[in-house]
């Protein structure tokens, strides 16, 4: 290869590579799973299920996550809250990969072509598929953005709670099926406490750097003991969930093989309570070990349900 040709290839290469560290890839099973929670649970009711409209309701998830992403880190760029030595973001913004401008664009772009596409699900599923794509859109844009930037008044957790657990567990069911299920919202619940102990993780670690950039997370409005305490809560209430729905058979004792993911919810507990207060390094990867968590129960769990269905 001659060098221009070298020259020629590598900034688009790194280029690439940017975009694709903008998308924070390590998190996007947060968006992911629900979606195929809901699918496994439509996969074990009764009634026709529109399986065409999975990929598109997966394709749907995944832009607004991405866009949130980039929006979000767009604005704690401006706000001071991502900076050289904070933990947080993506960093293309700090790296100097991207430009604000781009990554704002790119946040945008990618919002208006989620919500196009999903507006192919509500042609079949009606206007209750179009109120929950408004709230997603919302939710992902006012998660940093405009006048609201709930994420800044402590409401972070319980929103991402409520998005990418409820929200998209029963979007997901009510859009493959056209129903809904009491069982699908019980269901939900473990997969919002696990996506809101990966932001309160984070949320933990950054008590010190959100504080410079002046603005309020739960974690630092109730304090290191109780931001701790919350996340074992968030941790074990995952679990008691799933207890309570096998004993309540809504579903089957194969569901209590999410215990095998007990050394990871273990470790990240631990973790957790042995951090430093203003010493974010000491639980510098505790929002990426929480992402692990989530995902590893959650497969286990849509795996446990798939199967109960079919073997019993």
């Amino acid at each position: 290869m001659s060098t221009r040709e070298t020259f020629t290839i590598e900034p688009k290469r790194n280029l690439l590579s940017a975009w694709f560290q903008a998308t924070r890839p390590f998190s996007l099973t947060a968006s992911v799973l629900p979606v195929v929670i809901g699918a496994v649970l439509a996969a074990s009711a009764e009634g026709p299920v529109d399986w065409p409209l999975f990929p598109l309701i997966v394709v749907c998830s995944l832009l607004f996550h991405i866009g949130t992403n980039m929006v979000s880190d767009y604005f704690d760029y401006r706000r001071g809250v991502d900076r050289d030595e904070t933990f947080g973001s993506s960093r293309v913004l700090i790296e100097g990969l991207l430009t604000p401008k781009q990554l704002l664009a790119a946040g945008i772009v990618l919002f208006a072509v989620g919500f196009s596409l999903g507006l192919l699900l509500v042609a079949v599923r009606g206007w209750p598929i179009f109120i929950l794509g408004v709230i997603g859109l919302l939710g992902g844009w006012f998660y940093t953005g405009g006048p609201v930037a709930y994420k800044y008044v402590a409401l972070g957790d319980i929103l991402v709670f409520i998005l990418m657990g409820p929200l998209m567990v029963i979007g997901s069911y009510f859009a493959l099926t056209g129903s809904f299920s009491p069982t699908v919202l019980y269901a939900s619940l473990p997969v919002g406490c696990l996506v809101a102990a990966i932001l309160h993780a984070n949320n933990l670690r950054d008590i010190a750097h959100d504080a410079r950039a002046n603005i309020k997370t739960m974690a630092m409005v109730l304090g290191v003991p109780a931001a701790k305490a919350i996340y074992m809560g968030l941790v074990t209430g995952a679990y008691l969930v799933v207890l309570v729905m096998v004993l309540s058979r809504l579903v089957t004792p194969l569901a209590l093989t999410v215990g095998i993911t007990l050394p990871l919810a273990l470790r990240n507990v631990r973790a957790v309570m042995a951090s430093v207060p203003g010493k974010p390094e000491s639980i510098a990867m505790g929002d990426v070990m929480s992402a692990q968590l989530h995902l590893a129960f959650c497969a286990l769990f849509g795996i446990s349900i798939l199967a109960g269905t079919f073997l019993t």
